[in-house]
This record gives C-alpha cells, structure tokens and sequence, in this order.
C-alpha cells in the first residue's frame, strides 16, 4: 500500500470516528434537553400547582379566557404536552368541560411557540455565561429544604440551555455543509414538490411520536437547517408533523381515562391536524411570506443564522393563525368529537367498575390529584347510598326472581366496592410518595379513613341482603306491623347516607356536623325502640322466634350502617 493511501485510509477512518462521537455527543445534549424541560416543567408545576389549578379550574365559558390561560400556563411550564394532559386530568376530574378545554388546548399551542424562540436564541447567543452560574446557584438551592424547588427549576433551566450549546457545538464539529453525501441527499429532494413535503411532515410526525418531546425534534431541525444542509421549505415540513406528533403524548395519556378525557385528547388532535391541512394548501406562498418577514431569502445561500428565526416564526403563525381561525368554531368541534367517540349505551352500564375521576396513568401534580381522590370519594359516597337503596327495594319486593336479581345485584355492588376502595388506596398510596405540604398529607389520611369506612357500608348493604335473602328461602313472611318498622328504620339510615353525601361533595367549613349526630341518635332510639317491642313481640306470639332474630338482625346491621356513616363524616371534618 502507498503512502497516500495509507494516509488516505488513515483519514477516512478518522472522520467515521468523530462522527461517531459526534453524533453520541448529539443524542447525549438532545437526552440532556429532554430531561432539562421535564425537570424545569415538574418544578415550575410543583411551585405554581395550586395556582395553575385555580387558573385552569376557575375558566368561564368565554372561550378566549380559556385560550389565554392556556397560553399563559404553557408558558410558565415550558411545555405544550404538561399543559395539554393536565387539561385532560381536569377534564377527567370533571374541573373542565369539554368546550372549554378545546379551548385552552388551543392556547397551549400558542403558549408552546416560546420554547422554539427560547432555542433560536440558544443558537445564536453563547448560553454558557447562564448556565454555570446557575448550576452554582440551583445545587446550592437543592439542598436546602425550603427552597428546594427553585434549585430544581435552576437545574432544570441550566441543563436545557446546556444542551442547546451542546446541540449547536455539534452542529458546528459535525461541518454537515462540507460533506458532500449529506449535501447530495438532501439535495436529491425537489423541495418544489408537494409529494416530498408530505414525506417530510410524516418523518416528523413519527420521529415526535417516538421520541414524545416535540422540544428534542425541533432542536435537531434548527440544528440542521441552521448548517445550511436542509433546505427551509423541509424544516418546516418536519416542523408541521411536530406539530401533530405532540398531540400523541396527551392521546396516549387518555388511553384508560373516562370517555371526556378522551375527547379533549382527540380534540387537540382534530386541533392539529385541521392546522396542517390548510397550510398545506397554500403552502408556498405562506411560507414565502413568513421568509419575508424575517427578511430571509428561499432562493439565497447564507443567511443561516436567520434560519432558527425563520422556524420560530413560522410556528408562532402557524398556531396563532390556527387558533384564530378555529376559535370561532368550538361548538362545532365538541361536536365532532362527539359523534367520533360516543358514549357506550347498555342497561349495565353503571354496573361496570370503572373509576371516574382517578386515572393513574396521567400525569399532574398532587394537588390535582388529591383533588380527584376526593371527588372519587364522593362518588364512592354516592355509589354505597345506591346500593342501600337496592335493600330497600329488595326488603319490598314479593316476587321471588326479584328478590334473586335483587340479591344477585347487591353482590356485585358489594365486589365494586370492594375494588373501589382498593384501587382508592393504591392511588392515595402512590400521590403519598410526592413531596406533600401539611395540609395535603392531612386530605390523604382523612381520604384513607373514609373509604376504609364507606367500604364498611358496602359490607353492611351487604349483611343486610344476605339477611333479606335467608328470610326468603327460608320461607318465613313478616307482618305488615314489622315490614313499616323497617321501613321506617331504612328511611332514617337513608336520611344519614343523604346528609353524608351533602358534607362529602361539598367544602366541609360550609356544613354542620350536629346534623349527622341528631341522625345517629334518632337511629339508636329507634332501634332501642324496635328491640323492645320485638322481645315483648316475640313473647307474646304475634310471630316465631326465627322472624324474630331476622327482624332483629335487620335492624342492628342498620344501626351499624348509621355508626359507619358518622364515622365518614368525622373523617371529614377530622374529627
């Protein structure tokens, strides 16, 4: 072998080794800008959680007040995605309607057009005199327990503009522009053609579905199109399928939440597309424009150092011009949505467990997800008042296959309540493992006791079924002297399980707890009261001893049932 080849081999083998490191160094910053947004994201959660909560829970029905906050929060949290599964967990916890999370979705497209300037100016500004002060600053700030939070914000913020200079040293080391089978391939692409725009804005579209972070392929496109080797009209083809890639992270978090989380999902997705599908018809001209705003030339070489600017620029119109467009029909949207994803009809529908409000699988912060613990409590409330009422209705019933498909339904509610209160506690479990002020651990071990007794309620409907039944195959009939003393002792229990329902689904400072006490005490007398006139009953032989025990039976369990009832009402007020 000649010298030149040697040296020639010699040369080749060094480029394939920097590009390797290169490109290691690339998934490295862009690994790195990820989790920068995501810690930055979290923490600006955690220090503004009851804020964001009270901004998004308190939207009126005025869909531009909605659009705002949506823009407003995105902005604070850095991320469309955060914003836009938040918007379905409030939609989920029944905080939102759907009309106005459409519309605060819209404003999280318009809230997420920051990011992309935040990185146009990681490209063209040296970032590193904010990053290592800050990184001083937030270790400092972690170890302290009161302002713990901020530090991580700091980090947060330090590891993403790190990244971005790590993105743009890249760039620069990699010298795409000089290499000529770079150059060639994206060159081979007629950027004239609407066929190579749409192959573009589906390689977008997937590569943001894979990597979830529309913040990661927005950096590799300003990466590429800033070293001049992807042509403009191709970056904002990539940048349009990130656009719809986004919407994949708020789909795939609705996955198992109720059938309105899945809406508001779909909605952003619907959003999004619509979007894409009017710039691609007039395309050219709309990007020509934007060009000429910026004061970037399509058809000139350099320049490149607009090119950040040129994408910045055409997202923000994008979305703002999307929004702008769509705003006016929302009704018509929810609509859509509607008739897309309908409602399951079946006459056992409401038998289905199914947790309403609690989707473990998306992602908030713990102030909402207490909030929706206790509104999945209250309805567990709800639930165990309905299954009394099926006693109630099985104590009345004469016909014989009634009172099976009674008893039959009552087990089933007694096995929901079962894994309701189990599947509760596993949630309030996992929301304990955060970092909870005071006040919230008090709110999870207040919830921890009144599911533990509304489980109770369930088991004592339960017991009181199982008694009716055993009164039925056993033959024996009760008077009509004893059938209005039940119901009479039934109505009051129900009066309890009405007055728990009124304190649970509402702020306990606006409710009283003497009520649910008169109740209890009325509910004792009375079944001091029924004891008696059952012994004296029983003595005299107005009925056998064995309806005597089943009568009896009925109104100790319902005794029991008020006891648990106070027991859930303590819990709430802490007591």
């Amino acid at each position: 072998m000649t010298l030149y080849h040697k040296y020639n081999h010699y040369h080749i083998h060094q480029m394939e080794h920097n590009y390797l490191f290169i490109t290691i160094k690339l998934l490295g910053a862009l690994g790195l800008l990820i989790y920068g947004m995501k810690a930055m994201s979290d923490a600006l959660q955690k220090m503004a959680g009851p804020q964001l909560r009270h901004v998004l829970s308190r939207i009126t029905t005025n869909r531009f007040t909605g659009m705002l906050s949506g823009a407003f929060v995105t902005c604070a949290v850095q991320s469309s995605s955060a914003t836009t599964v938040m918007t379905v967990s409030f939609v989920s916890a029944g905080l939102l309607t759907l009309a106005q999370a459409i519309s605060v979705i819209m404003g999280a497209n318009i809230g997420t057009t920051l990011t992309a300037w935040i990185m146009s100016l990681g490209y063209s500004v040296d970032l590193t005199t904010v990053v290592y002060p800050a990184f001083f600053i937030g270790i400092l700030l972690i170890y302290t327990s009161r302002h713990r939070i901020v530090g991580d914000f700091l980090y947060g913020i330090a590891f993403m503009f790190l990244s971005l200079v790590m993105l743009s040293t890249a760039g620069k080391e990699m010298d795409l522009e000089h290499n000529a089978s770079v150059v060639n391939f994206f060159s081979s692409f007629d950027t004239g053609s609407y066929l190579t725009i749409i192959i573009f804005l589906l390689i977008g579209t997937i590569i943001t579905c894979i990597v979830q972070s529309s913040a990661a392929v927005m950096a590799i496109t300003i990466l590429l199109c800033s070293t001049g080797v992807l042509p403009i009209y191709l970056g904002i083809a990539l940048v349009m399928g990130e656009n719809i890639g986004t919407t994949a992270t708020a789909n795939l978090a609705a996955l198992g939440a109720n059938l309105q989380a899945r809406r508001a999902a779909l909605a952003h997705l619907l959003f999004n597309v619509f979007g894409v599908i009017w710039v691609l018809c007039v395309f050219y001209p709309f990007v020509d424009t934007i060009c000429s705003i910026v004061g970037y030339d399509p058809t000139q070489s350099g320049q490149r150092t607009l090119l950040p600017v040129v994408l910045s620029m055409f997202h923000t119109c994008f979305n703002v011009t999307n929004t702008a467009i769509l705003i006016g029909f929302i009704p018509q949207m929810e609509k859509v949505v509607c008739r897309l994803l309908p409602e399951k009809t079946g006459e056992d529908a409401d038998d289905e467990f199914r947790l309403q409000y609690i989707q473990a699988n998306l992602v908030q912060t713990p102030e909402i997800s207490v909030l929706q613990a206790q509104k999945e409590t209250a309805r567990f409330a709800q639930y165990v008042q309905q299954m009394f009422g099926s006693v109630r209705n099985m104590l009345n019933e004469k016909n014989g296959k009634e009172i099976k498909r009674y008893y039959d339904k009552i087990n089933h509610q007694e096995e929901i309540t079962d894994k309701m209160e189990t599947e509760i506690a596993n949630y309030l479990e996992h929301v304990s493992n955060d970092h909870l002020s005071d006040d919230t651990k008090g709110k999870v071990r207040q919830m921890l006791r009144e599911i533990s007794e509304l489980e109770s309620i369930g088991d004592a409907c339960h017991n009181l079924a199982r008694t009716l039944y055993r009164r039925h195959e056993s033959g024996y009939n009760f008077t009509p002297a004893i059938y209005a003393k039940l119901n009479d002792m039934m109505t009051l229990t129900d009066q309890a399980l009405s007055q728990m329902n009124t304190v649970m689904t509402g702020h306990s400072s606006d409710h009283d707890i003497s009520g649910t006490y008169r109740i209890e005490s009325d509910i004792n007398e009375m079944r001091h009261q029924l004891k008696k006139d059952n012994i004296r009953a029983v003595d005299e032989h107005e009925y056998d001893y064995a309806i005597g025990t089943i009568y009896n039976d009925l109104v100790n369990e319902c005794e029991k049932l008020g006891d648990y009832v106070v027991n859930v009402v303590q819990a709430r007020f802490g007591v």
